[in-house]
């Protein structure tokens, strides 16, 4: 979980920073003075939690919390103020709740028991991957950047295998499903196989991959996916089908029948 928390008062920052990690020790914490830092911020991280002061310097709070919906509108609005006399204002925007300060560890777990788009918190994983849609990873809330398209769909594939031990010969045929396995074709997977270890090893998180014996799979408990908890129920996942599957992938086509046969 991203959470932002933004006030301008630099001490009743501090007491929401620390009520905020004392429940979720283990979210992506940034804390905020000014609002348009936050806003930057947004722009490259997709904010899932923002707690908020209202009455600030350059920017009002609520809108605030109105850019960050327009940048992301599952975001859940938090707002952490002394002055009351906005609580009708901040519930047009959808708001998740209203608090008064100062912001306490009892305070922080109501407002996560009331997100209006709940997000899955899961301790130690810093990797999100998202199946439903286009195929997406992300680490500590930012994009994963591949080098290659390839390298990319390598990962896709090996993630809907489910942490299956895929071999090369069945990865080639999926991957290069229009051409003939050869010496070129194995190399290129080598490289690929490289490409990715090398990825992962920058972000510190090589264990995400076991190879054995010309086999290669995920390791699923290292991080979190909405096409793995879409059939345990959890909510955040269930509501984030729509109806594509890796859409960018043809060899993944097949999969949305049987999604759809589980709802």
């Amino acid at each position: 979980m991203n959470v932002i928390a933004v006030d301008d008062e630099k001490f009743a920052l501090e007491i929401s920073e620390q009520a905020i990690k004392n429940v979720l020790p283990d979210c992506t914490l940034s804390c905020f003075t000014s609002p348009s830092k936050s806003l930057a911020y947004a722009e490259k991280n997709q904010v899932d939690l923002a707690f908020l002061d209202i009455e600030m310097g350059g920017m009002n709070g609520i809108v605030l919390a109105k850019e960050l919906k327009e940048i992301y509108g599952k975001t859940n609005i938090v707002f952490v103020t002394g002055y009351s006399e906005y609580a009708l204002d901040s519930y047009t925007l959808d708001t998740t709740d209203y608090l008064l300060k100062p912001l306490s560890k009892e305070l922080v777990i109501r407002a996560i028991e009331r997100l209006h788009s709940p997000v899955e918190i899961q301790a130690g994983k810093r990797v999100r991957v998202q199946a439903f849609g286009n195929f997406e990873v992300f680490v500590d809330g930012k994009p994963l950047l591949f080098t290659y398209a390839k390298t990319k769909e390598l990962l896709a594939y090996l993630v809907h295998r489910k942490g299956a031990m895929c071999s090369n010969d069945e990865i080639i045929a999926v991957l290069w499903e229009d051409r003939t396995e050869t010496l070129s074709l194995k190399s290129h997977l080598r490289n690929l196989v490289s490409d990715l270890m090398q990825m992962l090893k920058a972000e510190g998180l090589e264990d995400m991959i076991l190879k054995k014996h010309g086999h290669i799979s995920v390791v699923t408990d290292k991080f979190m996916c909405d096409y793995y908890d879409f059939f345990k129920c959890v909510p955040y996942a269930v509501k984030s089908y729509t109806g594509e599957y890796m859409a960018q992938y043809g060899w993944a086509e097949f999969i949305n029948a049987y999604i759809e046969s589980a709802k």
